[in-house]
């Protein structure tokens, strides 16, 4: 096995290093033994190809009550700050070919495109026109509080400073004496508008310096080889969220909240542009200025001072105007900056003037980066979507139709329920009765609708509608919208989740397009969302990536009949049974023309963190989800052919069969899911503000996608991202497909895909591991479905091996392999404690064996690179 990279391994070493000090400091000598003696028996049981070696399962089974939580915060911040080290080793391999012009590099990319015959002329416009925005959801899988976030981020900090030759050992104990002595895991969750703060804080502490790198970066390699640049009012890539927007199954999500997180945004990019202006106020002394400049300030001594005085005043009463709508005080929008073009205006001024009085190369320093951040960010930072269920507006119009006497609204036809919306659409009276008294479910719709219409247009990205299956759940969310008295026309999204709502994804749009008054509503975009989460839950992995790739291009090949523009929003998570992998691969994998120039993903939970945490690895993402949608968009893969298609489906019926036979119809399955993993003490762990179910009393159908995952990661299963595929892959090899099989791996990149993710989560799953839950927490009876479960997973890993024609797992990705050996040993004692605690809480509940078992959720967590 190749050896750790030596800096990397250093940076390991020094960590740990300061760590052992700090507990050894904290809990005396011995303790610390204790913890080395774990450590060195769990990486001698890796080593021998027995991770749940008696030994250690002695020396832990030893440890008393008190001494469960040290341990388990002990293994957690080692592989915290493991990670840690791996992000900054990830910068510094970057730092030494950030500019040179390699062949997974923009540069590279528009190289080759140039090479495919395609124009300077295409190229720059499909740049400068491109719209991919990133979408911070906070679900959240961010376990860790956002005070020991910071203080990683300064560790990190530390690191970058000491390779510069600071000497910072000390600040480093410190740092890390300063995250040992503090709690780990929040004392209450975190309500909606905390974790938009967190959101905010990302954008703050790196998206605000990285955008500007960025954008810097892509400008010069486009002129490079085209000889155009990014417009100043271009950005490629841009942020919403849905942190304080997304109300789906959370009641802590109101009006009052949505309403809350707005002004929040709205402040925090003042306060961000005002530190902007102040540093350009400092910058730009200069006399010299254009005449379209000078009739703005007069005859002033200092022209760009004196026009940057008028910005930075109207930033203060922007954060003033802000502040005031926060305390409840109603005050008007005077002299405030509104949208993004007000303050864009006096800054292109600026620049224009600068420009033609011969002093460019100031205009190109902090100036440029301003109006780029303006370009990027706005006046809100993020583009705040609402996410409503179809049955919550359906609620609505029940009570309406109730009191109007006209029947129950749900128990109408489909045909019947467009007809009355498509009037009430036209109608020039309201629709809503003044002495109207709805319930208070119903009125918190209507008020989050008033939110939407009243607030800025420019404040909101779109409306999205969970559990959408018919034309009639988007006519009625506008519907709602115009009785609250919006006056623009918000982008209406449908959310196709189920593989049922997939399949009839394609009708239900078309029905949609149909309508004459839709089609002009839509102003020529539609936006549709696909589901990966609850697709996955609902069907396998392998049957919902196939029926969200025929979605997709039964919408393309919809929208361009329809001369409509698409716009796809992919809904994915940070694991693999969530639609999760790199991103860039899975642009590059999705069927021709549904990415044309155009893309919405959600980014969830600690994958925020991961990708966009740290400047450096910000840059980096951002440019491979630009190049990843440039090339899809110019240069798409050719359509599947008619075989391969024809075997897919094969696949897909055998995987959703095999997969609902265990899950849906096998009735060992819910109790042995509820026994071996810590599904029910998950909704202990304070992971963010929304439930863990949608209902409180419902079973495995109305768990969350999150906490599916996040169950069967934590015993090491992995379950829902293999499960239906080991039936599929069998039965093709068993048909004599495997050169099939072959010729899609190598021509494909949608099937390529597929099976390199799933070789990504087999390769983190560990049938030793949950055997060990099985033999700790699970009774005889259910214990034969596990065995089942284990050897299916062992089985998925032949084919998987077989497939790729390789000896071993991840053989192509050597750096992944390693990361996972690395990390196991310090994940295993976790497991085992984790088995431990859940059995004795089980048996006999307290409070400090559930902070203990919250630790060791938190640690496995951070180990695995992902929790949900």
């Amino acid at each position: 096995m190749t050896s750790l990279h030596e800096d990397l391994r250093d940076n390991v070493r020094m960590l740990g290093d300061c760590l052992g000090q700090t507990i050894e400091a904290h809990k005396g000598p011995e303790f610390l033994a204790k913890i080395e003696q774990i450590r060195k028996l769990s990486k001698a049981g890796r080593s021998s190809g027995k991770p749940v070696a008696d030994e250690l399962l002695q020396t832990l089974s030893e440890l008393n009550d008190d001494e469960l939580l040290p341990v388990a915060r002990a293994f957690t911040q080692f592989l915290n700050l493991s990670n840690i080290a791996e992000e900054h080793h990830r910068v510094r391999r970057r730092s030494g070919v950030m500019d040179a012009c390699t062949s997974d590099s923009f540069c590279g990319l528009l190289g080759r495109l140039l090479h495919k015959g395609l124009s300077k002329e295409q190229l720059a416009q499909a740049v400068a026109e491109m719209d991919v925005e990133l979408v911070l959801t906070a679900h959240p899988t961010e376990v860790n509080r956002r005070t020991l976030i910071q203080k990683f981020d300064a560790i990190t900090d530390c690191l970058q400073r000491i390779d510069r030759g600071e000497d910072l050992r000390h600040r480093l104990h410190e740092l890390i004496s300063q995250a040992w002595h503090t709690d780990t895991i929040r004392k209450q969750r975190p309500t909606p508008v905390d974790e938009a703060k967190w959101g905010f804080a990302v954008i703050e502490n790196s998206l605000w310096e990285a955008v500007p790198v960025f954008l810097r970066q892509i400008d010069k390699q486009l002129f490079d080889a085209t000889g155009q640049h990014l417009p100043m009012h271009s950005s490629p890539v841009r942020f919403a969220s849905w942190m304080g927007g997304d109300r789906d199954g959370n009641p802590n999500v109101t009006a009052l909240v949505t309403e809350k997180v707005l002004l929040l945004s709205r402040w925090m990019a003042a306060d961000l542009y005002l530190k902007d202006i102040d540093q350009l106020r400092g910058e730009l002394s200069m006399h010299q200025c254009t005449a379209e400049l000078r009739q703005q300030v007069g005859d002033h001594p200092e022209p760009y001072r004196e026009l940057l005085r008028e910005v930075r005043n109207m930033l203060r009463r922007t954060k003033l105007w802000s502040t005031q709508r926060l305390d409840g005080e109603p005050v008007d929008k005077k002299g405030v900056y509104v949208r993004a073009q007000q303050l864009l205006d006096p800054l292109l001024l600026i620049e224009r003037s600068l420009r033609e009085c011969g002093m460019s190369v100031i205009a190109e320093g902090l100036l440029t980066d301003t109006i780029r951040r303006v370009a990027c960010f706005g006046m809100t930072l993020v583009n705040l979507d609402i996410r409503q269920n179809s049955d919550r507006h359906a609620e609505v119009f029940d009570e309406l139709t109730d009191y109007y006497e006209l029947g129950c609204y749900s128990e109408w036809s489909e045909q019947n329920k467009q007809i009355f919306l498509l009037k009430e659409l036209q109608e020039k009276r309201p629709l809503l009765p003044r002495d109207w008294q709805p319930s208070t479910d119903v009125q918190e719709v209507l008020d989050t609708c008033r939110v939407v219409a009243t607030e800025e247009k420019t404040s909101f990205g779109s409306y999205v509608i969970s559990m959408a299956s018919q034309p009639s759940d988007v006519l009625a969310v506008i519907l709602l919208l115009k009785e609250s008295g919006i006056t623009h026309n918000i982008r209406v999204a449908p959310l196709f989740e189920t593989l049922d709502d997939l399949d009839n994804a394609e009708d239900c749009i078309r029905q949609l397009l149909d309508i004459p008054w839709y089609k002009a509503y839509t102003e020529g975009h539609q936006e549709v969302m696909i589901g990966y989460s609850d697709s996955s839950k609902d069907a396998g992995q392998l049957a919902a990536a196939w029926g969200q790739y025929r979605a997709q291009e039964a919408l393309t090949r919809l929208c361009q009949q329809y001369d409509i523009h698409l716009t796809l929003f992919h809904g994915r998570g940070g694991t693999v049974g969530r639609g999760g992998g790199p991103s860039h691969t899975a642009i590059l994998a999705q069927p021709p023309g549904s990415v044309a120039g155009s893309l919405r993903v959600t980014e969830q939970g600690e994958m925020i963190r991961f990708k966009f945490g740290v400047p450096e690895i910000a840059v980096r993402n951002l440019e491979l989800y630009t190049s990843a949608t440039l090339e899809a968009s110019l240069a798409p893969p050719a359509e599947p052919k008619a075989e391969w298609r024809l075997l897919m489906d094969e696949l897909s019926s055998c995987a959703l069969n095999a997969y609902r036979e265990v899950v849906r119809s096998d009735p060992q399955f819910v109790p042995y899911f509820r026994a071996a993993t810590p599904e029910q003490e998950l909704a202990k762990l304070p992971l963010g503000s929304r439930p863990a179910k949608r209902k409180a009393d419902g079973g495995v159908e109305s768990l969350r996608a999150i906490p599916w995952i996040f169950a069967w990661t934590q015993i090491r299963l992995m379950l829902p991202a293999w499960l239906g595929s080991d039936a599929a892959l069998q039965q093709a090899l068993d048909n004599n497909q495997f050169e099939l099989v072959q010729t899609m791996r190598r021509e494909w990149p949608f099937f390529q895909s597929y099976i390199d993710m799933l070789e990504m989560v087999v390769s983190k799953a560990d049938g030793n591991i949950a055997a060990y839950y099985d033999k700790r927490l699970v009774s005889d009876e259910l214990r034969v479905l596990g065995a089942d479960l284990r050897c299916r997973l062992a089985n998925t890993v032949e084919l998987v091996k077989q497939i790729k024609q390789q000896d071993e797992l991840l053989q192509e990705n050597p750096v992944i392999r390693q990361s996972i050996d690395v990390r196991n040993p310090y994940i295993d004692p976790l497991h085992f404690l984790q088995a431990e605690l859940l059995n004795r809480d089980r048996n006999q509940p307290d409070e400090r064996l559930e902070h203990a078992l919250m630790i060791t959720m938190a640690g496995i967590s951070a180990g695995m690179r992902n929790t949900g």
